[in-house]
């Protein structure tokens, strides 16, 4: 198997399990697996970011990633204090 079809494979190995937790985004019976659906998808993104950056060879991507991640973490906290909070 070349390289270029080792990305493919993972990229749409990732775009699958994103499909995947779509489905869990979508009919999560509570907040908090909504919650963790979320993360994952964008853990998942971040993922394909850095498959892709190591395909094409750009450091620009790692860094739109890493911006990405961070942005991702702080949304994260956001919804887990709104539920923290709903649930009082």
């Amino acid at each position: 198997m070349t390289m270029i079809g080792f990305f493919g494979f993972v990229a749409g190995f990732m775009v699958l399990l994103i499909l995947l937790m779509t489905g869990r985004l979508i009919m999560g019976p509570t907040g908090a697996d909504r919650a963790v659906a979320l993360d994952a998808i964008n853990t998942l993104v971040i993922g394909i970011m850095i498959v892709l950056a190591v395909h094409f060879e750009s450091v620009v991507m790692v860094d739109v990633a890493i911006v990405y991640a961070g942005l991702s973490f702080v949304s994260t906290m956001f919804i887990a204090r709104y539920i923290e909070e709903r649930g009082k």
